[in-house]
């Protein structure tokens, strides 16, 4: 394995309400015997140069595991391109790496993947593709469009897919690592990702 990116932080995606989920804090919750959010920062911790949590409930819990944890500077859960607003404007590297609190699955190559379809294509955007669809919240983000990305929210607007629109956005095939990308919606979903985490 490479070694970490000096040139990304990671930020990891925990700011929702998970109303799919009654409310739990899908960060928080375990799956075989781990919150999930523990799985997604050992992935990324050889990947990156730094980590951090965007959380907007519970941000003392998930200071336990070691990382800084911010809130959207905008109230009332935003969505995810809040998360990565807040990420991008306390991060102090190039590039900001961006995945959600519940895929305990992470790539291990996720941040080599993105970058050299980054770099390749001249992208300000790079974001997996499982082969069948987007997955935009895995994404790498220039921190140049920070201003860009607070005048899109500053007018309203909230929808990820159309803001990566306005920009060059490349797409970083991960065909062959489509469970990476499952995540926890519902109970149905904690069963099968617990079955994998057991396996493994």
């Amino acid at each position: 394995m490479s070694a970490p990116d000096q040139r990304m932080t990671g930020l990891v995606l925990a700011g929702g309400r998970a109303t799919r989920m009654g409310g739990e804090d899908k960060g928080l919750l375990e799956v075989a015997g781990r919150p999930m959010i523990a799985y997604v920062i050992d992935a990324l911790r050889p990947q990156v140069a730094r980590i951090l949590v965007n959380a907007n409930r519970n941000t003392e819990r998930y200071a336990r595991f070691g990382v800084p944890v911010l809130g959207d500077r905008l109230a009332g859960f935003q969505g995810p391109l809040a998360g990565m607003a807040s990420g991008m404007a306390a991060a102090d590297t190039e590039f900001v790496l961006t995945v959600p609190c519940d895929s305990p699955l992470v790539p291990d190559d996720l941040a080599g993947r993105l970058i050299d379809a980054l770099e390749a294509s001249g992208a300000l955007i790079a974001v997996a593709h499982d082969g069948r669809r987007q997955q935009p919240v895995f994404a790498l983000l220039r921190t140049e469009l920070l201003s860009d990305l607070k005048e899109y929210l500053a007018s309203g607007e909230r929808k990820i897919d159309r803001w990566f629109r306005l920009h060059r956005i490349v797409e970083a095939d991960f065909s062959d690592r489509t469970q990476a990308f499952l995540n926890v919606n519902t109970p149905a979903d904690r069963a099968v990702l617990e079955n994998i985490l057991g396996e493994r």
